[in-house]
């Protein structure tokens, strides 16, 4: 598989929905496959959260988030396909965010442009333009990226001929903006925070950063899959990871939470949130789902996971049925999934033959 990594220059201005403006960018960017000449066999994937643009591959040790479903022969067959996954801006590996340097050579810190969904996509598709790209075959993401898949279709119908939504929802609930607000409020405590200035005083929230992926890392997973995984079993004595840990399940989450906050930035995570939490794609259509799909194009397919509680089945069949009364091509499937919200991240047979099928359809 022909896989490239490459940091693109987007020297254009984005106009960003909260009324700032980045006067160019940059956007970390992996490239499996090749497009071919007519330039319509391109695939974007979209990553969730805490994602990044290393969607497949082996790189440093660390497998890509999607690597089951990306490469020759797989779900998305990169013998035909030309994959393109991008790290979205405001992130941490890569593309232009708060650890980036604004035109003055100042760090952004927790000054960069608060962002949303919508500017994700307008970066995405000034991305496209460079690379010559008039129409996507396919886009698809899971969780928060299955929400950027659903605002291309609705942003630009032209441009997609059929999209991907798993795992997600049309907009955020009150639930999740409640959970995330606590997260923001976890790292803002933290002694090390320093109102988001905190590299000026060579500090990082660590501790706060951790405890906000710990209570985010519960939410991916489900009530079953921890039952079956931990129940109630008690932490071996010489691998407990803090002297007050008694259960495993305990243990697991300070090991995540702590390899978490290892790599990633605390000014991000209050960034990325924020734009979940502000994401809602029938706003401004009257708060009329139906509506905001009226012009869509693309055909739809939607799969949700009865083991999600973040973005539970009926978020799925909402979108589904207003596609349908909009007069929408659309596909619902829905499975089981054994990981929780998490399950759009892991092979599935029936899973994959759906997504394959979906995308090799005429």
């Amino acid at each position: 598989m022909i896989v490239e990594t490459k940091k693109i220059l987007i020297d254009s201005k984005l106009e960003c929905a909260s009324g700032e403006a980045l006067e160019g960018f940059e956007l970390m960017t992996d490239f499996y496959g090749e497009l071919n000449e007519k330039k319509d066999n391109a695939v974007l994937v979209c990553h969730a959260f805490s994602g990044s643009h290393h969607a497949a591959g082996k790189r440093d040790n660390n497998i890509g988030w999607w690597d089951e479903f990306i490469g020759p022969d797989k779900t998305i067959d990169t013998n035909r396909f030309f994959v393109v996954s991008v790290n979205n801006l405001g992130s941490c590996f890569g593309s232009s965010g708060p650890l980036s340097k604004d035109k003055n050579g100042e760090r952004f810190n927790n000054n960069f442009p608060q962002l949303e969904v919508i500017d994700w996509v307008e970066s995405q598709k000034m991305l496209a333009d460079k690379l010559g790209i008039k129409k996507w075959h396919l886009v698809i993401g899971g969780s928060l990226g299955g929400m950027q898949s659903l605002q291309w279709a609705v942003s630009y119908p032209k441009m997609v001929k059929k999209v991907g939504i798993l795992a997600a929802a049309a907009k955020t609930s009150s639930q999740n903006i409640a959970l995330n607000e606590v997260e923001r409020e976890v790292i803002r405590k933290d002694s090390d925070f320093h109102d988001g200035k905190y590299l000026e005083f060579n500090k990082s929230p660590v501790k706060g950063l951790k405890a906000a992926r710990m209570l985010g890392h519960i939410t991916y997973l489900s009530a079953k899959n921890m039952d079956q995984r931990f129940g109630r079993k008690l932490q071996n004595t010489d691998s407990k990871i803090a002297e007050d840990v008694d259960f495993e399940i305990e243990n697991y989450l300070q090991y995540k939470g702590g390899k978490f906050a290892e790599s990633f930035d605390a000014n991000s995570y209050i960034l990325l949130t924020k734009v979940m939490d502000k994401f809602d794609i029938a706003h401004g259509y009257d708060d009329s789902l139906e509506s905001a799909l009226e012009n869509i194009a693309a055909e739809v397919l939607v799969v949700s996971f009865t083991s999600d509680w973040m973005f539970p089945t009926s978020n799925g069949k909402e979108i589904c049925l207003a596609s349908i009364k909009a007069n929408k091509k659309c596909s619902y499937i829905e499975l089981e999934g054994e990981h929780g919200h998490d399950s759009f991240l892991y092979p599935n047979e029936d899973y994959q033959n759906a997504i394959k099928n979906f995308i090799e359809s005429k």
